[in-house]
């Protein structure tokens, strides 16, 4: 018998996401994950989203989108609400990452801010460097960063080495670098008081 609740996730969030399963001890929760490169595509989102709710609805009593809006510019909400599914808060995951009242406190203190999480910093190079294009025209930074003052780590592990590897990609951009422990506490809160209610 099917697992009664689907959590159509964001690729970034997988980790996160089977971690979740793991720490609560999810026997009622199944997990798909739609490729996180679709973020520098992101009008790309909703209509991937269409299809796995689609699909998902046929083998699932409920479907929930770990998705926050991530640049759809509200196409996310216009699928969740032609299915009725609901979503995670958020105009991005920063905010559930690292808790809406922490996140805010951060985007008050400078906006100027660049994000990372743990995915974004193990893959960097493949998103941020190759993906916008400054392995090949370093001369564009000016036009993404040259508004950003800083770069905060937004970690969910406690791993030297992302770290260091974060540490790094602050120095490439030129920005001043933070770290902000966040752990899964924030996301398990996020994600928890959806789908506890659909046990059965």
């Amino acid at each position: 018998m099917p697992s009664p609740v689907l959590i159509i996730g964001c690729g970034a969030l997988g980790r996160e996401l089977v971690a979740l399963g793991r720490i609560n001890g999810w026997r009622h929760v199944a997990v798909r994950l739609l490729p996180a490169g679709l973020h520098n595509r992101p009008e790309r989102i909703a209509p991937a989203l269409r299809e796995a709710i689609e699909a998902g609805r046929r083998e699932f009593r409920h479907v929930f989108v770990a998705y926050a809006d991530c640049g759809s510019r509200g196409g996310i909400d216009r699928v969740c609400a032609e299915y009725g599914v609901e979503r995670l808060p958020g105009a991005h995951c920063y905010v559930f990452l690292a808790g809406g009242d922490a996140f805010r406190g951060l985007a008050d203190e400078e906006p100027g801010t660049f994000y990372l999480t743990d995915f974004l910093t193990r893959h960097f190079d493949r998103l941020v460097r190759r993906g916008l294009g400054l392995d090949r025209h370093p001369e564009l930074m000016p036009q993404y960063f040259g508004n950003y003052r800083r770069l905060i780590y937004l970690s969910q592990a406690d791993d030297p080495d992302l770290d260091a590897r974060a540490r790094e990609h602050a120095r490439f951009l030129g920005l001043a670098y933070e770290r902000r422990h966040c752990g899964l506490a924030p996301f398990n809160h996020a994600v928890t008081e959806h789908v506890v209610r659909w046990r059965s």
